[in-house]
C-alpha cells in the first residue's frame, strides 16, 4: 500500500513540475537581442556613464562600428547618449521589443531616477542589430 502512495506523489509531482513550464511568447530575435541590451546597460551603470572617450572606448564592444565611429565624432556633449540624460539614472528595465526583421530588433529601455519624494521614468529605444553571431547596438533614440 505504501508503494502505490509513493508512486502517486512521484506522479502527481512530475506533473506539477512539467505543468509549471512557461512557454515563451516572444521572437527568438528578441530574446537574443534583450540579452545582448541587457548586459550592454548592466556594463554601463556598473560604470562611470558620464560621456567621454575612454568611456566609449570601453563600450565598442557592444557597439556597431559605424555608431561608435558617429559616437567618437560627437562627443563633445555632456548628454548620456543611452539613457539620454544629463543627469545619470538610477536603475534601467528592458521593455517591450519587436523584431521587424531576422536580423534587427527593436527594443524600449526605461530608465529611472529615484529620491525621497518620487520616482521619474523615462525611455530611450534601441536598434540592434545582429551581426556574425552577436547582436550590436546601431542606434539609440529618446
Amino acid at each position: 500500500m505504501h508503494n502505490i502512495v509513493r508512486l502517486f506523489c512521484v506522479l502527481y509531482f512530475a506533473l506539477c513540475i512539467s505543468s509549471c513550464s512557461i512557454p515563451s511568447l516572444e521572437k527568438p530575435e528578441c530574446t537574443e537581442a534583450r540579452d545582448a541590451v541587457k548586459q550592454f546597460y548592466s556594463f554601463h551603470f556598473g560604470n562611470d556613464m558620464h560621456p567621454s572617450p575612454e568611456n566609449l572606448k570601453m563600450r565598442e564592444r557592444f557597439l556597431t562600428a559605424e555608431f561608435y565611429k558617429s559616437l567618437s565624432a560627437s562627443s563633445d556633449t555632456k548628454t548620456d547618449i543611452f539613457t539620454a540624460s544629463d543627469d545619470p539614472p538610477k536603475t534601467f528595465k528592458i521593455g517591450k521589443c519587436e523584431a521587424p526583421h531576422p536580423d534587427r530588433a527593436d527594443l524600449q529601455i526605461q530608465v529611472y531616477w529615484r529620491d525621497d519624494a518620487k520616482t521619474v521614468q523615462k525611455e530611450v529605444h534601441v536598434e540592434a542589430v545582429k551581426t556574425g553571431d552577436a547582436w550590436l547596438i546601431n542606434k539609440v533614440t529618446n
